[in-house]
C-alpha cells in the first residue's frame, strides 16, 4: 500500500508519555479522514490488528510492542470548528487536538465548562473514548455529538447514546469503531472569572502531580467511595521503589506511577503497578484498579 504510507517497526516509547515500549509492527500517521478509512479498510482485508494511538497518554505499551498496525491520529486530525451565538458556542473538535486546545480555546472565548480540560493530557479522541474528567467535570458534561467510523461508515451519535460512564463510553466496547470529532456547547461567561479559574486549576495540577517525570497520568482509577492516590499512601508506598529500574510511585502524588528518567520498562512499571494493587489490598481491605491501558502482549 503506497498511500498512506505504512511504516514497519516504529518504536513506540518516543509516543508514548510513559517514555517505554517496543515496536509497532506496522505504523501509519494519516493526514486526513479518507486515509484514516484507507488504513483501516487495508488493515481489514489483511486481517491486521489495530491499535488507535494519540498523545500516548493513559497506555503502558509492551515491551514487546505492538503485532499490528498503529495508526496515530494527530494534528492533521485535530482541526477545531466554532460557531457561535449570542450566548453560546458549539465548538467541534477532531479527534487530533490536544484535549487542552479545546479548553484553551473556550477559555480563551470567554465561554465556560471546559476549563476542565486545559491540564488534561491526551487528545480529544482518547477523552471521549474514556470520558475523560477532572475537578468534578468530564466529557459527558460538555458533550453534543461524536461522529465515529465503523464498518467504513462515518456515523454519528449524540452525547445520551454514547453510554458514557466513569472513564470508560461506548467506544470501548466498539472494537472497529474511531472517533473521529467531538462536539460539544458551551455558555457564554465572564472572561475573567473564566481565564482566573482555568489559571487557579493549572496551579492545582501544577503543584500537586509529577508532571515533569514520565508517566501515563493517573495510573489508577478512583474506586467507588475512595480516593486510590490516599490508598496507596496509607499503605506506606509513597516514593516506594521495587528495584533501582526507574520505576516509582510517585512521591508527590501516590495516584501516579513515574517512570524517572525513562530508563524503567513496561514489564518494571507493570510489575510495580501489580504490587501497589497487591498491597492496598492487604492492608486496606481495597481493589484497586488501573486506569492505564495496557496495550500488546505482557
Amino acid at each position: 500500500m503506497s498511500e498512506p504510507a505504512i511504516q514497519r517497526d516504529i518504536p513506540l516509547k518516543q509516543f508514548t508519555t510513559f517514555k517505554c515500549g517496543g515496536p509497532a509492527k506496522y505504523f501509519a500517521e494519516p493526514s486526513s479522514e479518507e486515509e484514516l478509512v484507507s488504513l483501516l479498510e487495508y488493515a481489514k482485508t489483511n486481517d491486521i490488528e489495530t491499535f488507535i494511538l494519540g498523545l500516548g497518554s493513559n497506555i503502558l505499551v509492551s515491551d514487546n510492542g505492538f503485532d499490528g498496525l498503529v495508526i496515530r491520529i494527530g494534528k492533521k486530525l485535530g482541526g477545531i470548528d466554532i460557531e457561535e451565538d449570542a450566548a453560546s458556542a458549539v465548538i467541534t473538535a477532531g479527534a487530533g487536538a490536544p484535549l487542552s486546545l479545546l479548553g484553551n480555546t473556550a477559555v480563551k472565548l470567554g465561554y465556560e465548562g471546559a476549563e476542565f480540560c486545559c491540564g488534561i493530557p491526551g487528545t480529544v479522541g482518547g477523552a471521549v473514548f474514556m470520558n475523560a474528567g477532572a475537578y468534578g467535570r468530564e466529557i459527558k458534561d460538555i458533550a453534543v455529538s461524536v461522529r465515529y467510523i465503523e464498518d467504513g461508515q462515518i456515523r454519528t451519535v449524540n452525547a445520551e447514546e454514547c453510554a458514557f460512564g466513569y472513564r470508560t463510553s461506548i467506544f470501548a466496547d466498539k472494537e472497529d469503531a474511531v472517533i473521529l470529532s467531538l462536539t460539544v456547547r458551551l455558555g457564554q461567561g465572564d472572561p475573567e472569572q473564566i481565564r482566573a479559574y482555568a489559571d487557579q486549576l493549572k496551579e492545582k495540577r501544577t503543584s500537586s502531580q509529577p508532571l515533569d517525570v514520565p508517566s501515563a497520568g493517573s495510573t489508577f482509577k478512583r474506586p467507588e467511595g475512595y480516593f486510590a492516590g490516599k490508598l496507596i499512601d496509607d499503605s506506606g508506598l509513597r516514593g516506594f521503589k521495587l528495584d533501582d529500574s526507574g520505576a516509582q510511585v510517585s512521591p508527590k502524588h501516590c495516584g501516579f506511577v513515574v517512570n524517572n528518567g525513562g530508563t524503567a520498562s513496561a514489564a518494571d512499571i507493570l510489575r510495580l503497578i501489580e504490587y501497589v494493587r497487591k498491597t492496598v489490598l492487604e492492608k486496606q481491605g481495597v481493589k484497586i484498579e488501573p486506569e492505564v491501558r495496557m496495550i500488546g502482549k505482557f
